[in-house]
């Protein structure tokens, strides 16, 4: 069992708008706020059942589902977030690999995108392929949980998975790197079907009316680059992250793109092309968010970057530590919320995750009172 010896806000009071201007940098921090894209279900559940004394649901039904987001709105209430972040999906045909989680505890599988084998290789693909409508997505946890946050709260959601990603799911990431020279009409056909589902997806989200931002994420990178050429992501990706984040724009709300890897070659682009407001999701080994703040934070805001690797391998105490400079550091500049470098994967200590919760939870109460 972990040891944590109490719930780590007791009495939470969620400020949405006030998480919103921090990293609009529309005020000046009076805190610095927690984010976090994802906490899987490993980690959550010793939380909600251990910390706030609520039963476990899987949801099967109805019933179990309203049961099951009534915990998830709990979850992320009690731990000190101003906003519940969910994101769901359109149903895309997609070829996949599984295999057991071998996180301790974890009695799931994990699924990997199959990256020799897409499920569209051809134009007769294309034409076959079934292609999902958005009457084919249930929205009812995003309407119950809008319908049902604490006062303060917001929400902030997106279409599970981007433009690119569902791209190279499709096509998988080898099929892709042939297409974009031998059939480059082909891929351009894909992306204008995706973003256009996409379009669609997000005008039916705009109908939340506590929605405070759309945190898409759309992994584009990998340790030393971007997964395609810079140029190709230029010609066929961005134009239409720059279409959703307009889209996003004139509903007045702010668009955060969360996406792994080294997107130096087309930082650029994101912030005076695509239009991004906070980026998220980051690595010590590619570019520290010290690092990565000092660059760009005077241009958009800064979500997250405590890196998987100390989370997940490190002692409570060190997560402790490297939360609080963090604040310190990027919290005290401005335009940053503290939280993971990506997200809470199921191999994360439930004891490091509540660490580094607690710690910011701390740092902001002594900043009120001071």
């Amino acid at each position: 069992m972990f040891r944590v010896a109490h719930l780590p806000v007791v009495r939470p009071e969620p400020n949405a708008q006030e998480f919103i201007d921090i990293i609009m940098g529309r005020s000046q921090s009076t805190r610095t706020p927690l984010v976090e894209y994802i906490v899987d279900e490993v980690v959550m559940r010793p939380v909600m059942e251990h910390l706030l004394k609520r039963s476990w649901v899987v949801a099967k039904d109805r019933e179990s589902l309203t049961a099951y987001l009534d915990n998830f709105i709990a979850f992320w209430y009690h731990l000190g977030y101003d906003f519940v972040r969910i994101e769901i999906g359109l149903p895309f045909a997609e070829n996949r690999l599984i295999t057991a989680d071998a996180a301790p505890g974890s009695n799931k599988d994990r699924s990997w995108a199959n990256e020799h084998q897409g499920t569209i290789q051809s134009w007769e693909d294309f034409e076959k392929y079934p292609w999902p409508k958005l009457s084919d997505l249930d929205f009812f946890p995003l309407e119950y949980i809008n319908e049902h946050m604490p006062e303060g709260m917001g929400l902030m959601s997106c279409h599970g998975g981007g433009i690119f990603e569902h791209l190279s799911f499709i096509m998988s990431i080898e099929g892709l790197c042939m297409a974009v020279y031998e059939q480059p009409d082909l891929v351009q056909a894909l992306v204008n079907r995706l973003g256009k589902l996409l379009e669609d997806f997000y005008r039916r989200l705009f109908q939340l009316d506590r929605l405070i931002a759309v945190f898409q994420g759309d992994d584009m990178g990998f340790r030393t680059g971007t997964l395609i050429g810079p140029d190709m992501l230029r010609s066929y990706c961005l134009p239409w992250h720059q279409r959703l984040a307009k889209l996003v724009h004139d509903q007045d709300l702010p668009f955060f793109l969360h996406s792994c890897g080294n997107l130096h070659l087309i930082m650029e682009d994101l912030i005076e092309i695509v239009g991004i407001d906070a980026k998220h999701s980051f690595e010590d080994a590619i570019i520290p968010v010290q690092e990565f703040q000092a660059r760009y934070g005077h241009r958009i805001g800064v979500l997250g970057g405590i890196d998987i690797n100390l989370l997940s391998a490190g002692t409570s105490w060190e997560v402790r530590e490297h939360t609080r400079d963090l604040i310190e550091t990027c919290g005290s500049r401005g335009r940053y919320a503290v939280g993971s470098g990506n997200s809470i994967p199921s191999y994360v200590p439930v004891e490091n995750y509540l660490a580094m919760v607690d710690e910011a939870n701390a740092c902001a109460r002594r900043r009120v009172l001071l």
